[in-house]
């Protein structure tokens, strides 16, 4: 072995806490990185491959009633490579024993004709077979249902759900368990809903013969032929479908679950980038700074080394290795943390997304982008101080540094009296290093933010779900109808079980054009004056009063079409009779969800020129008598589907508590290390730098009390400094993220509450104590014979 590498192992050895502290933050950074980004790839690949294997659509559109003939029509079209036609239907879905309102899409399989795209995978029982799968004895139907709500229902092959198909109860019959491309995500307004909606595939001739839809169809999938125009299909789309009710044409980005799927993806690519740059950050200022100290006490030997001959580049590459030591010790640790976080957050996914195989897989790629931008980070973060050491001539070098310059601290020049001689000479020496003390500090700093940053996603989903479920919606039920229904039917709907407000609302499927640009989106119509539905901006404010003329945009639609105040609209409506309308804008309001519009109900009855209908009912009802209200609810005819706020708010919270608090623990624990990195390695080379000093005042007198004080009351004084910046720093942290995650459908609010700081401080001032309490034991067994030798 060469002498270099014995002293490499030696010098190990000597500081392996500190090479320990540094490389477990090393470990977090690269560990935050290959968990993320590998969990965001597995996923990715995954749905291609599943897009792949079940030829999922690139374009989908929706009718009231077409012949099955028009199919030929439409594969006319302009960049339409294939079209496939199916029959689909909401249903209200009833399991015996259970209150809970659920919502079933029934989709329509031709199993003559099996489907070319979004296809159907068996992931447990049978297929549909056409012997009896129309109707069984009573008339039970034979029915594939979604993998996710199976499971969360605890449905398997053989069991059986009730169904209520256009106002008659009929019984499915379930043969199996099915995945689609269309479904990877399922729930119902944008949200993870797996026990209140689930899909189910039945023979299309038992779907039709129930809604007298024989040789019709009211929803299409299109495959686009390569290089095409989406938005030129769709619009040709859109005019061949008019004359039959058409509702709607939009490509994959705004089919709900590839929506969900593709977002979440962009949202953990932003996290796994933003993060791991503040770990291996940290990381490089505290290897710079252990690196500074270990060539600066080793000067003589680096002049010994010159003397007999070794070069700068050679003694440079022998500091050099010693920081890929630790970094090498950090990646080996978080590659193996990456891995197993890895597979864990892959298994979360799984109960959001489903798919017929999902692995956790790392690309190798990600392995050689996390270390070399790691190795790329430690290298820039001490090169300057290896070489300003190792340049210095070997008789410069065999002489002890320059002793500090010290003078009068800020307080004392600024006339601060009643400072004690300690505390005099801690601030001098904090005053005498600003770098250092000035990145020490930031260090400890990242770590309070990103406690702040981790608990902020539980804040901001307690304050989207008050938002949402209580200041926003005041209703307890809202049910929807099939078809537009006169207003009148609130009669109908009020004089339900427990039933003491009904509000009505409409619904219109729209396209917003102004100039060049054009959005997809819906027209929302409340009461002038509701109460159970409001308008709600993201400082849970009531945005806006709707008025008896014009619309009321989310500020981001506004922004998206170029839209103020006071301008007009051109409004396309996509359902029913389809025509252009010119509206003007009222105002805007900063809302959390979606591209969003508002119209009061009669005055977008009145622009339509229809009469007063409405879409869906918002009721207020007494306590107790929700299940009597759901249960009666399912005699009316008109009724297609209820949502229950407080079952939907359950099925919420079962998981999004839950993973709330795993991300919140998993960045605290990070932060810790980061914490106790920072204030840990500071400490012990402060120790080490003044071992003489400390020394000296123990044989003056002074107890070990005193001794600790000069030394850990600069660390308190950094935590000190260090606790206010770190929560400016994660408001601005949070700030960035929210920023960096925003999107069309959502966007998280900026909202931070006390306990969140609180937390922050207590966890940081923990991991403080703790590193304090093991250099207190190192001051106490110090050898005051051993410090005191001089060089000489």
């Amino acid at each position: 072995m060469k002498a270099l590498d014995r002293k490499l192992l030696r010098d190990l050895r000597l500081m392996w806490s500190q090479a320990l502290t540094i490389a477990l933050v090393v470990a977090s950074g690269v560990g935050a990185f290959i968990t993320t980004l590998s969990a965001v790839d597995s996923l990715a690949l995954a749905r291609d491959r599943f897009y792949a294997e079940g030829r999922f659509a690139d374009v989908f559109a929706g009718v009231k009633r077409a012949p099955l003939a028009h199919a030929e029509r439409l594969r006319q079209a302009p960049g339409v490579a294939d079209v496939q036609t199916t029959l689909e239907q909401i249903v209200r879905i009833d399991i015996e024993g259970l209150a809970d309102p659920i919502i079933g899409q029934l989709i329509g399989v031709d199993l003559r004709n099996p489907p070319r795209m979004n296809r159907v995978t068996v992931a447990s029982g049978r297929g549909l077979e056409p012997a009896g799968s129309a109707a069984r004895a009573g008339g039970t139907i034979d029915a594939l249902v979604s993998a996710g709500f199976a499971q969360a229902r605890g449905l398997v092959p053989g069991s059986q759900v009730g169904a209520l198909i256009n106002g008659k109860r009929r019984t499915l019959h379930i043969v199996g368990t099915a995945l689609s491309p269309e479904f990877i995500f399922a729930g119902m307004f944008g949200m993870p809903d797996l026990r209140g909606f689930g899909v189910f595939w039945i023979d299309r001739e038992a779907l039709a013969a129930a809604y007298d839809m024989a040789g019709a169809f009211n929803r299409v999938a299109i495959k686009l032929a390569p290089g095409a125009s989406e938005r030129a299909t769709i619009d040709a789309l859109q005019a061949l479908l008019g004359p039959f009710g058409g509702r709607e044409a939009h490509g994959r980005e705004d089919q709900n679950s590839h929506a969900m799927l593709d977002n979440e993806i962009k949202e953990q690519r932003v996290l796994g980038t933003v993060l791991p740059s503040i770990f291996l950050g940290v990381a490089a200022f505290l290897l710079n700074v252990v690196v500074s100290r270990l060539v600066a006490t080793q000067r003589e030997q680096i002049a010994a080394l010159k003397a007999l001959g070794y070069t700068h580049g050679t003694i440079g590459a022998h500091y050099l290795k010693l920081v890929g030591v630790i970094v090498a010790l950090g990646l080996a640790l978080g590659i193996g943390i990456g891995e197993r976080m890895g597979t864990y957050l892959t298994a979360l996914y799984a109960e959001f997304f489903y798919f017929p195989s999902f692995e956790h897989h790392i690309a190798p790629q990600l392995l050689v982008v996390a270390v070399g931008v790691t190795l790329a980070t430690a290298v820039a973060g001490t090169l300057s101080a290896i070489f300003a050491t190792v340049r210095l001539a070997p008789a410069e070098a065999m002489r002890p540094p320059a002793p500090g310059s010290y003078r009068r601290t800020l307080a004392e020049r600024l006339g601060v009296k009643g400072l004690s001689p300690a505390l005099r000479m801690v601030l001098r020496n904090m005053e005498r290093k600003p770098l250092r003390t000035a990145l020490s500090i930031g260090g400890v700093a990242a770590s309070v933010a990103i406690v702040v940053m981790g608990n902020f996603f539980r804040d901001a989903i307690d304050f989207i779900v008050d938002s949402q479920f209580n200041v926003a919606m005041r209703s307890d039920v809202i049910v929807w109808l099939a078809e537009p229904a006169p207003a009148g039917a609130a009669r109908e709907v009020a004089r339900l079980p427990g039933v003491t407000q009904v509000e009505s609302g409409r619904d219109v499927q729209v396209r917003f054009v102004h100039g060049h640009r054009s959005e997809r989106g819906m027209i929302r119509g409340h009461g002038a004056h509701a109460e159970l539905t409001r308008i709600i901006d993201v400082d849970n404010r009531e945005g806006s009063r709707l008025d008896d003329e014009g619309l009321v945009l989310t500020d981001r639609l506004a922004d998206k079409l170029g839209l103020r105040p006071g301008d007009r609209v051109e409004v396309e409506v996509l359902e029913g009779h389809q025509r252009t309308l010119s509206v003007p804008v009222s105002t805007t309001v900063r809302e959390m969800m979606g591209l969003n519009a508002y119209m009061e109900r009669r005055a977008l009855n009145r622009l339509l020129q229809e009469d007063e209908l409405a879409t869906w009912f918002s009721l207020a009802v007494e306590r107790g008598h929700e299940s009597a209200l759901l249960e009666a609810s399912k005699a009316l005819p008109r009724v297609v589907g209820a949502f229950s706020k407080s079952t939907l708010l359950r099925n919420m919270q079962e998981v999004s508590a839950r993973n709330v608090r795993i991300m919140s623990s998993i960045l605290t624990t990070l932060a810790v290390i980061i914490a106790v990195g920072v204030v840990y390695n500071n400490a012990r080379i402060a120790l080490a730098e003044r071992t003489w000093e400390l020394a000296s005042l123990r044989v003056l007198g002074f107890t070990r009390a005193e001794v600790s004080a000069l030394l850990l009351g600069e660390m308190a004084i950094g935590i000190a400094l260090a606790l206010p910046l770190g929560m400016a720093l994660g408001l601005g942290l949070v700030h960035l993220i929210s920023g960096l995650l925003a999107s069309d459908q959502f966007f998280f609010p900026v909202v931070i509450r006390a306990p969140t700081y609180a937390w922050a401080a207590i966890a940081v001032l923990a991991a403080g104590t703790a590193s304090a309490l093991v250099v207190r034991r190192r001051i106490d067994r110090l050898d005051m014979v051993a410090a005191l030798k001089t060089r000489e």
